[in-house]
């Protein structure tokens, strides 16, 4: 059996857990009726609700119960265990979407485990972005829960509106209000938990609870700077490449003008200002590491946008 997490449980279910607890004071009833709570932990908590530690969990009036939960908010604690969760991780995220999809830009993150209602999940984003993917197409979104596809509902489901509601325009995709983005890519997120909080028995879509859908859009809002950093790359490679023809069309110009006003070789005045050239090439991959390294942010972090 797993114990829930002090973090992600409700008031509602805190208190029936006081209710049918075997513990007879309110140490035992958190160290073992919760995971990742140990007795220092418990201390504490019972400290910051001015509780006596030793009273008995079964006998707690609806006020102290209320205390005693916000208390277990407050308390810095280890996050739930992972070994029960079996996420896809970054790798097999990244190898299945190469395999299957011919995009020139692909990208993978594995969120931290979070709790809902005490349970431990992790989220999964992944994207594939250009290559042989239609240009003016709705993306294509792929929706697991436990490494089984999400087939049908998607309307109703956690991903789809978490995806919907990100402000894709800033990383380089096009949107309409609170739509589905356009643009050649496909977007994958899995939700990998213990307790999977489906809207019907069909089993086929996500709850939008507040905790899963701020973790799933972290995600994705992490992959859409990772995406911004490529197409930005991408787009000054392609202004240094019309830069660079129009500088060719002109050279043969400016070597016979040289050659007339400073009796200069045109043979020579070309080569010269071709190398020239050549040194000030830049290739998509160098403007993207520019890129990164103008932006001031690390490729890793993780932070929940400000305007969305």
């Amino acid at each position: 059996e797993i114990k829930p997490h002090p973090h992600g449980i409700e008031l509602g279910m805190f208190r029936r857990m006081l209710e049918s607890t075997k513990s007879r004071n309110l140490i035992g009833f958190m160290v073992n009726d919760f995971s990742r709570v140990g007795r220092n932990s418990a201390e504490e908590v019972c400290k910051i609700a001015g509780i006596d530690a030793s009273k008995d969990p079964t006998k707690l009036s609806n006020e102290e119960s209320e205390v005693l939960f916000k208390a277990m908010k407050k308390v810095k604690l280890m996050r739930p265990p992972t070994d029960c969760l079996s996420p896809l991780g970054e790798e097999l995220l990244l190898k299945g979407l190469q395999k299957e999809i011919k995009a020139e830009f692909f990208a993978a993150i594995t969120r931290p485990t979070s709790v809902y209602r005490g349970n431990p999940f992790v989220v999964e984003c992944a994207i594939a972005y250009g290559g042989e993917l239609p240009q003016d197409s709705t993306i294509e979104l792929m929706r697991f829960s436990n490494k089984v596809p999400l087939l049908y509902q998607a309307g109703d489901c956690a991903i789809t509106k978490a995806v919907a509601t990100t402000d894709w325009k800033r990383y380089g995709l096009q949107q309409s209000g609170k739509s589905l983005p356009s643009g050649p890519a496909v977007i994958l997120v899995h939700f990998a938990s213990v307790w999977v909080p489906y809207v019907s028995e069909s089993k086929q879509a996500l709850a939008a609870y507040p905790a899963i859908m701020k973790e799933i859009k972290l995600g994705l809002q992490e992959l859409g700077r990772r995406l911004q950093k490529h197409v930005s790359g991408k787009r000054r490679a392609e202004m240094q490449r019309k830069r660079r023809q129009i500088f060719e069309r002109y050279i043969p110009e400016v070597a016979n003008s040289l050659q007339e006003l400073a009796n200069a070789k045109a043979d020579i005045v070309k080569r010269k200002l071709f190398e020239m050239i050549e040194k000030k090439q830049i290739t998509i991959e160098e403007a993207v590491e520019d890129v990164k390294e103008g932006s001031g942010r690390k490729v890793g972090e993780a932070r929940e946008e400000d305007s969305e």
